[in-house]
């Protein structure tokens, strides 16, 4: 029997219940992505998105999971069955445009170093601004924060070009960024006790701290939603967001930094639960964090055999050597351009 060509690129785009993403996205995918094959991951949807996508795209290729194992682990799974030397995921709450993967295929291309590379990201719904989840490319403070070129914590900037230019970066969104496959399976893929929200920050800095660098290219251009599949206002976010920071921080940061970094760390999600307390649900959102930190010691074991087994790296590039908080909060800088 012959063996089967290998794929250069595969686009796998994870679904759970998106049923109305599809429909309103996938045509632009399947438009302007002619020369690529497209894969659906669904983590076990109930919405009939999968028999809409059978019926209107038959070519597109459909990987089922067997239970809604989140964006971590419903990757992993599918990523398993696909031979393609480079994996493009996507959100299905994404607007691709004309050309959108091949400046991005050239990047990695060029350099066999690196690892990742997300295109700009831009709002769905006000278009010439940033969207919060990724912009042109992501950036982590020395205490642990994420943000980006063109979003300062919730400051979001307008797109004038004044991030148009190739950079190394810290993380690539997993709204949308292509990845090397042999190098996502040395790093083992996504930790699939993230579930959800900042796996492809532990990814990225994982793949740092072996060496390998992280890039945006912003000739590449997507329009995300975000909040498509997980509400913005979510309790459940809330506490995703806040444990899975501290799963990132435990298992990344050389011991030194740790050391200094979780007491300082506990105090400012202290804070941020006193300042969610006066908003609308802000009770929720506290009892969120109160229930990040305890799963956090509860995990704490398999976190500390993670520990173990990676490579620390002292100051990765895209990781900045002062607190965004300060220089947002205090210093009342909110442009990526003024740091």
């Amino acid at each position: 029997m012959e063996t089967p060509k290998k794929i250069t690129v595969a686009i796998v785009l994870l679904n759970w219940n998106g049923k109305e993403w599809l429909e309103r996205f996938l045509p632009y995918l399947i438009k302007y992505s002619k020369k690529y094959i497209i894969y659906i991951a669904d983590n076990d949807s109930s919405d009939k998105s999968l028999q809409f996508v059978r019926n209107n795209y038959p070519n597109i290729k459909i990987i089922v999971n067997d239970d809604n194992y989140g964006y971590a682990k419903g990757y992993n799974n599918a990523l398993k069955s696909i031979d393609a030397e480079y994996f493009v995921l996507i959100n299905s709450d994404v607007e691709v445009t004309k050309d959108w993967i091949d400046p991005m295929l050239n990047i990695m291309n060029s350099n066999h170093n690196i690892a990742a590379c997300q295109p700009k990201i831009l709002d769905y719904y006000n278009r010439n601004y940033f969207e919060y989840a990724g912009a042109s490319g992501g950036y982590i403070d020395i205490l642990g924060y994420p943000f980006c070129r063109g979003r300062i914590l919730n400051e979001i900037e307008k797109d004038d070009g004044q991030y148009n230019d190739v950079k190394e970066i810290f993380w690539a969104t997993g709204a949308c960024f292509i990845i090397r496959k042999k190098y996502f399976n040395e790093v083992g893929g996504f930790d699939e006790d993230f579930f959800a929200h900042q796996e492809e920050i532990d990814l990225c800095w994982r793949l740092q701290n072996l060496g390998y660098n992280i890039v945006v290219e912003p000739k590449s251009v997507v329009y995300h939603v975000g909040g498509g599949t997980l509400d913005y206002k979510s309790q459940f976010k809330t506490y995703l967001n806040f444990r899975n920071n501290l799963f990132m921080l435990f298992k990344n940061l050389p011991l030194i930094h740790l050391v200094f970094l979780f007491p300082i760390r506990l105090l400012l999600d202290g804070i941020a639960g006193l300042i969610l307390l006066v908003k609308k649900n802000g009770f929720n959102n506290v009892f969120a964090i109160i229930k990040a930190h305890i799963s956090f010691y509860y995990f704490l074991p398999s976190l500390i055999k993670k520990r173990r087994k990676i490579k620390h790296l002292y100051f990765p590039k895209g990781m900045i050597r002062n607190s965004i908080l300060y220089k947002n909060k205090i210093l009342k800088i909110n442009k990526f351009s003024d740091i």
